[in-house]
């Protein structure tokens, strides 16, 4: 439904700068990250690309780069890539996989003997996300199968037959806990936004690579949760934390998840093509993006962080909610044919090139100050810090402006 794209901006060139900003990213990853001695990639290095020695590594991390080495291969061809994907997909087979119970660790030592043994449904959703990409890569059955056998403990142990959804944590034998936070930040609540939002995103992948019935429903039923509970009609925004009735909980409103759940949902009720749903869906997405366009962008083109019902509660400028953003935004104009959100997309990759991408030490800042200034005490990779935001914009970006 695209209309003109406004003149001022030259798809040629944009898309000229994300083929060149993913191979920056990429080769920082490749440059920095290769643990010859333990094997895999190392756990962190701070904001100035500096390597922290004998720290934990986590299954998020290389989760994220499993999808993104597989994205990056399919996308590109490229041989390197595609052998760090392997590589990335053996050490997850390796050390983070439980051959008992399983499914994947939360996280291993630095030499691969498991840390964190909790189940984080999280964790098996990127999980499941990053062996659908590689399969897809490598049409290898045995990876499959490990998807499959991840898909089916999620949905043994944390589906919630009765209300719907899926609780959030377990113990390695998949028994409950009593704590079943994401991270320390978060609110221990049984049902949480984040965590669906990746179950949905995971399964969408799942279901290109396995469209059974089953993995159908599943996906549907996440996305009908959307739609019936985690979408908040009155201000266009998702509720972020549920109680196991569904109560919600807390009315903090997260810009990222939410402009990033725009074209998350309309990625999966796409594949899905169940036309009773495209409509709503495609309203609750463009509800979003417009909340998000309307109450996020700063001057600079930049997205604030988070906000309350009294207003702007965190006015950082993190590295992720950018990169959701320059996709969501165009996205909304795809479905719509507005200008606006092309340039707000455009907008929001300008602040990435002057603010977020680190000239110095490479990669991206995990966030800058509401005026734009770098903040250097959180990593430059990490538990938390992985290509998978920057890599997966600039893949998107490059076939959305094709």
């Amino acid at each position: 439904m695209a209309g003109n794209i406004p003149s001022e901006i030259k798809t040629d060139l944009l898309k000229k700068e994300f083929r060149v900003e993913l191979a920056n990213i990429m080769d920082w990853w490749a440059a920095n990250m290769i643990d010859e001695q333990h094997g895999g990639f190392f756990g962190q290095r701070n904001a100035k690309g500096e390597l922290v020695e004998r720290v934990d590594k986590g299954i998020i991390l290389n989760s994220r780069l499993l999808w993104t080495y597989s994205a990056a291969a399919i996308a590109t061809g490229d041989s390197i890539y595609k052998r760090l994907a392997d590589r990335a997909f053996r050490y997850v087979k390796d050390y983070f996989w439980d051959e008992v119970q399983g499914g994947v660790f939360w996280s291993v030592d630095y030499m691969g003997n498991y840390a964190d043994d909790q189940k984080q449904i999280y964790a098996q959703a990127f999980t499941i996300y990053a062996l659908s990409e590689y399969f897809i890569l490598t049409q290898k059955k045995e990876v499959l199968d490990m998807a499959s056998e991840i898909f089916w403990l999620v949905e043994k142990y944390s589906h919630d037959t009765e209300k719907r959804g899926y609780y959030n944590a377990f113990a390695r034998d998949w028994t409950d806990v009593d704590d079943i936070r994401l991270s320390e930040k978060d609110a221990n609540e049984a049902k949480i936004m984040n965590t669906h939002l990746h179950v949905l995103e995971a399964y969408t992948n799942f279901y290109r690579v396995e469209p059974s019935l089953y993995v159908k429903k599943a996906l549907l039923e996440v996305l009908q949760l959307f739609l019936d509970y985690f979408y908040n009609p009155e201000n266009g925004s998702l509720h972020i934390y549920f109680d196991e009735n569904w109560n919600p909980k807390g009315d903090h409103i997260s810009f990222g998840h939410n402009i990033e759940a725009s074209w998350l949902l309309w990625e999966a009720a796409e594949i899905l093509k169940e036309t009773s749903i495209l409509k709503r869906v495609k309203e609750i997405c463009l509800f979003m993006a417009e909340n998000v366009y309307q109450m996020a962008i700063d001057k600079d083109g930049g997205l604030l962080y988070e906000a309350d019902p009294s207003g702007i509660i965190d006015s950082d400028k993190h590295w992720w909610p950018q990169a959701e953003a320059v996709i969501g935004f165009w996205n909304a104009y795809q479905l719509t044919g507005q200008e606006k959100y092309a340039k707000a997309s455009v907008n929001t990759w300008s602040f990435i090139k002057n603010s977020i991408i680190d000239p110095i030490y490479g990669e991206w800042h995990w966030r800058t100050d509401r005026d734009g200034n770098p903040i250097l005490t959180e990593d430059k990779a990490g538990p938390w810090k992985a290509p998978y935001h920057n890599i997966r914009m600039c893949l998107e970006m490059m076939m959305r402006l094709t």
